[in-house]
């Protein structure tokens, strides 16, 4: 197989993506570590509970919307249940599952932390960008995803380790 080397502009294009990825996930890291004393990922495990159905989520749900395993879950759902912004239940249709459930203090912190999340996530993105670019980065990210996610070349569903699931229903 011969290898497609990137060109000189999808270099630069590649090296200011990353760039920019890493500036942004700082700044917000940075942000949340700060007024809410919690990284962006135990952030962002509180706001998938938020925009659920009865603030609750299958544990193999919410790894796979965080995009994270299930062994790195389960230690930031140790820690949130530890400080209380959120409970474990058992699922009820599978006693070897279990849920993960938003409290009260963590609706409370959501909404503490926010207004800053918002402001930090604007001022370094969309302040950054015209109307038309985020309509186009949209696109664009929309377009990668969506072609991650239906490529026939990557892993089968039960090598990417969010999507591990020991049974269809809870776990």
């Amino acid at each position: 197989m011969t290898t497609r080397w990137l060109t000189s502009k999808e270099q630069r294009a590649w090296r200011a993506y990353i760039a920019a990825t890493h500036l942004l996930e700082d700044a917000i890291d940075r942000q949340l570590q700060q007024d809410a004393g919690m990284p962006h990922l135990y952030y962002s495990i509180l706001a998938n509970l938020s925009d659920a159905p009865e603030h609750r989520l299958r544990m193999t749900d919410l790894a796979e919307r965080t995009k994270i395993t299930r062994s790195r879950l389960t230690y930031a759902v140790t820690r949130l249940e530890k400080d209380g912004l959120l409970r474990r239940e058992n699922c009820q249709w599978d006693k070897r599952g279990s849920v993960a459930a938003l409290t009260e203090e963590g609706t409370a912190a959501l909404e503490r932390t926010a207004p800053g999340h918002v402001e930090t996530v604007r001022a370094s993105l969309f302040d950054q960008l015209t109307e038309e670019q985020v309509d186009q980065l949209e696109q664009i990210c929309t377009g990668i995803a969506q072609a991650l996610e239906s490529d026939d070349t990557r892993p089968a569903p039960d090598d990417v380790p969010w999507r591990r699931r020991s049974s269809p229903s809870c776990s």
